[in-house]
């Protein structure tokens, strides 16, 4: 397993991060000033973010809400026809055709009589912007389960325009390693939510036919590494273990038989080089930095990032930046936020945008600062 080789902490240069209409604020990391700003706030609970063309966010809050964001900052009302009933909002993303098609994807927690169980379906944006039309589910995970944890989830659409959704373990750890369930796995599908033919499961009886990888604890980012078109994915761990990988087709990647983290009782579990018919994360965190969405930064506002993997930290409350080469780690710095960061992307000005986990959430975006 390797290590950081680079570990360096870039603070702000103020205590606090700026609310909005308040100044800008300037930090320093190791390869770039960066001035902070605030887009946006009075979001409760932002969860996902999705670019529209011509620059606009459709933003999720957890509670249940789906909304617009312009780049100047106006929020709008909710937007209507989206899914009943639901516990909370996760993801959102668009269509890899939404110009032609106008199809808008979001991930969320359903309650149904046995339970809650992490969905994700489509609609249409109407022309108005204001309402999501003829709302489909296109997964469902089975089975439900009572416990509030462990929802996931994300999307990513592959270059062949496959849909990805990763789901967590509803902590219950055991089920992860159950191909009959689809919780603590990493679930392929077209995006209308047939299977595809060559899963790697497809024809296994008593399996679900939608799963590419198991063994997984609660994956809450995914993205997709420019060039390759290869899938990483990120997920947290019990107390220390957090995870990145390359989930490949048909994989267990161990959870929980074994683990770079120990269970939340203090009960040991067996580190992954003691298996290794199971596949191991090709990086890992102890103690936690508990990241949640993630990106690979491929624009022009910040070239000495270009091509690294940028992590939305939750409980380490920082931006973390990974240096790769290939499929390895070469080097991480954290950049300090002073909030727990639920989520990072890349705007289509080329300039970062982080989503804060709070009750007066807010959206920042970095620029260059000179």
């Amino acid at each position: 397993m390797i290590r950081p080789v680079v570990l360096a902490i870039a603070a702000l240069v103020v205590a606090s991060l700026p609310v909005a209409g308040q100044p800008a604020q300037r930090l320093g990391t190791e390869k770039a000033e960066i001035i902070v700003e605030t887009v946006a706030g009075g979001l409760e609970h932002p969860w996902g973010l999705a670019f529209l063309p011509d620059g606009r966010m459709l933003v999720t809050e957890k509670p249940g809400r789906l909304r617009i964001v312009s780049a100047d900052g106006k929020v709008s009302p909710p937007i209507a026809g989206t899914p009943q009933p639901h516990v909370q909002f996760l993801d959102v993303a668009l269509d890899p055709d939404f110009s032609e098609n106008q199809l808008v994807y979001l991930s969320y927690v359903e309650s149904r009589e046995s339970g809650l169980a992490t969905v994700a379906g489509r609609g249409r944006l109407s022309t108005t912007g204001m309402m999501l039309e003829g709302f489909e589910l296109i997964f469902r995970q089975q089975p439900t389960s009572p416990i509030e944890d462990h929802f996931g989830s994300r999307f990513a659409f592959t270059p062949d325009g496959k849909l990805f959704i990763s789901t967590g373990d509803r902590d219950e750890p055991d089920s992860a390693q159950d191909l009959s369930t689809d919780m603590g796995k990493l679930i392929r599908v077209n995006p209308d939510g047939t299977v595809p033919a060559d899963n790697p499961f497809v024809h296994r009886a008593g399996v679900r036919p939608e799963i590419w990888s198991y063994g997984h604890r609660n994956i809450e980012g995914l993205a997709i590494q420019p060039g390759t078109g290869v899938l990483w994915a990120g997920e947290f761990g019990p107390t220390g273990g957090d995870e990145i990988n390359v989930p490949k087709p048909g994989c267990n990647y161990g959870w929980p038989l074994v683990s770079w983290g120990d269970h939340k009782d203090g009960r040991a579990i067996p580190r992954p080089p003691t298996r290794p018919d199971l596949t191991d994360a090709i990086y890992h965190w102890t103690p936690s930095v508990s990241f949640s969405g993630m990106t690979f930064y491929t624009g022009s506002a910040f070239p000495a990032w270009y091509g690294n993997l940028l992590l939305a930290g939750l409980a380490s409350q920082a931006l973390i930046r990974l240096t790769l080469a290939g499929a390895r780690v070469t080097g991480e710095e954290r950049i300090a936020m002073d909030a727990r960061i639920r989520h990072v992307a890349q705007g289509r000005d080329g300039l970062l945008y982080l989503l804060t986990d709070e009750d007066q959430g807010r959206i920042l975006r970095f620029k260059p600062g000179g």
